[in-house]
């Protein structure tokens, strides 16, 4: 006698919901996590990524403390910038402005991206010593600024992406 298969079925064997056209459907969860992800960087060359010991290079011809910086470990700090943030200036902005470009650079004054009032009135330029104060706590180096951001304690990993922006946020 054959074991009856609907008293023997686990769920792991349930198929995905279906709609009425018998398609499967995605749970909502999964696409909001892929949705949330955004594009990734467009690379400087089509279908290359830039070589990781080129970059390093460029880092170390920084000028000190950022010259002793780890371009990879500011990649991925960069990580968690990037929902908010890109750096390429060939695409616009996001919650947050495009970063190209950005040292040496007005505090508040891309053109096209709508700042609070807060950073609208300082009168600085974005050197790497007003970002670091920045990344290390946005809301007391400039109180009432919109950006929801906690800041980076780790004064290494401020260097690190600090030195990769200075790389990568550089005019071509």
């Amino acid at each position: 006698m054959a074991p009856n298969r609907a008293a023997t079925r686990h769920d792991h064997d349930r198929p995905l919901a279906r709609d009425t056209k018998g398609m499967r459907v995605f749970p909502a969860a999964t696409v909001l996590l892929l949705v949330s992800c955004g594009p990734a960087e467009t690379p400087s060359a089509p279908g290359a990524r830039p070589d990781a010991l080129a970059m390093q290079a460029r880092v170390e011809a920084l000028a000190p403390p950022y010259n002793g910086a780890d371009y990879e470990a500011g990649r991925a700090a960069f990580a968690q910038c990037r929902a908010c943030h890109l750096v390429d200036a060939r695409v616009g902005n996001r919650v947050g402005p495009n970063l190209s470009g950005l040292f040496g650079r007005e505090i508040g004054a891309l053109e096209g991206f709508a700042y609070s009032r807060a950073l609208q009135d300082a009168d600085m330029v974005w050197t790497p010593e007003h970002l670091d104060r920045w990344l290390e706590n946005p809301q007391t180096f400039l109180p009432g600024n919109r950006m929801a951001f906690a800041g980076v304690a780790d004064a290494d990993e401020r260097r690190d992406l600090i030195a990769y922006l200075l790389v990568e946020t550089e005019p071509e």
